[in-house]
């Protein structure tokens, strides 16, 4: 980066629509099923979480989303992604034979500079799965990333945080990524 970075300022218009770009990429990605080129797009390092969310009384609310460490949708790292991924490749993931079809809406980015290396982006998304004849599952809410900006000015999730806007998942199973 050649100008000086102000920790919590939104970033630029011209990085902000790189971002834009990145993020509908990996959308792409995921709804086309490229699922080993979306790994690509994660820093070794990567940590992958979606806590559970509980109803609470407004003076409880800071204890409404789950915490690190307590019950999560999921809790991975780049290395238990890539073993899902492994097991979709090889026929054995019930849940994915025959495969869904996905549709990742993504929207309202925005990113912030969290150090002179790292963005904090904020996002919504909508997805849609659809499973042999009737089965529908649509899932809301959004996503909390930190991103490095690589060396070669690429990008590269070192931390996701998923919060649906339900409580409780009504699919059959949670085989989908977002």
């Amino acid at each position: 980066m050649t100008e000086e970075v102000v920790v919590d300022q939104l970033v630029d218009a011209e990085l902000a629509y790189k971002i834009q770009q990145f993020y509908f990429r990996e959308a792409e990605m995921l709804d086309d099923g490229h699922f080993a080129d979306w790994l690509e797009i994660f820093e070794e390092d990567l940590f992958y979480f979606a806590p559970l969310r509980t109803n609470r009384l407004r003076r409880q609310a800071a204890l409404s989303i789950g915490r690190e460490g307590e019950a999560a949708y999921f809790d991975e790292t780049k290395e238990s992604l890539a073993w899902r991924i492994r097991r979709y490749d090889s026929g054995m993931a019930w849940a994915e034979d025959p495969p869904s079809r996905t549709r990742h809406l993504i929207s309202n980015v925005t990113a912030r500079w969290a150090s002179p290396t790292e963005l904090r982006v904020r996002s919504a998304f909508l997805v849609y799965r659809n499973r042999l004849q009737t089965e529908t599952d649509i899932y809301s809410g959004g996503r909390t990333d930190i991103i490095r900006v690589r060396e070669d000015g690429s990008f590269g999730v070192a931390r996701r945080e998923i919060l649906f806007d339900i409580n409780v998942l009504m699919a059959k199973n949670l085989s989908t990524f977002f």
